[in-house]
């Protein structure tokens, strides 16, 4: 697969798909009565070599997300330009803070106070302010990153004490259960802590997700085919 995304063919058909996943987002949205614009496609490249993204960048898409810092640092110092924002989709640990913060333009995945205390710290040490989702484990997937649903209220709380940028909440629904109600679930969390932004839905759910209010969708394996 990743030969095939160097070749011409592959560049035809990432901007053949960008242009598919937003004719998809923007029908989604007319369809609840909302503005296309409001929704904000991030192209997930991780794991992808430089080439799938420069063609998604020549096919007009500037929000990018990747999972691990130390991917991101390698790879978008040589792509990345003044109007493309690179989003940290993917756990964080507290010691990748510093570089989290000077790497990326918006993170999703703050699951935890002590990580968000560290990013906060680090913002201010590189006077860099960048908008921060709280990731909600709404599922309750011992495996998975997120704060419990019982405790979301009180990290948003903290998280908003810390002078953090909270923009809104992220999830990811269990494999296997219907995502419509966990983005439900999540909607609500967001309404009563008067928060307008919702990072949820995948390639698989988005048009789902842009229903239950999503603002931004990552989207990868419908833009870039499957990873190597």
């Amino acid at each position: 697969m990743g030969a095939t995304i160097s070749s011409a063919a592959g560049e035809n058909a990432i901007s053949n798909a960008l242009a598919d996943v937003r004719a998809r987002i923007a029908a989604a949205a007319r369809k609840a009565g909302r503005d296309p614009a409001s929704v904000t496609l991030i192209a997930v490249s991780k794991m992808h070599e430089a080439r799938a993204i420069e063609s998604a960048l020549a096919a007009g898409q500037r929000h990018f997300g990747e999972n691990r810092v130390q991917e991101a640092g390698a790879k978008w110092p040589a792509l990345k330009t003044p109007n493309v924002r690179l989003h940290l989709i993917g756990p964080l640990q507290t010691n990748k803070a510093a570089d989290a913060v000077s790497v990326f333009d918006v993170i999703h995945s703050v699951d935890r106070p002590k990580l968000a205390e560290k990013l906060a710290a680090e913002m201010a040490a590189q006077a860099r302010r960048l908008p921060c989702f709280i990731q909600i484990n709404t599922g309750r997937e011992p495996q998975k990153a997120g704060v419990d649903p019982t405790e979301a209220d009180a990290c948003i709380t903290a998280c908003r004490a810390m002078n953090l940028d909270v923009a809104g909440l992220m999830c990811i629904p269990p494999v296997g259960e219907q995502a419509a109600l966990h983005f439900a679930f999540l909607r609500e969390i967001a309404k009563r802590n008067d928060l307008a932004q919702l990072s949820m839905g995948m390639s698989e759910d988005f048009e789902t997700a842009i229903l239950f209010g999503a603002t931004h969708v990552r989207v990868g394996s419908a833009i870039f085919g499957a990873r190597a």
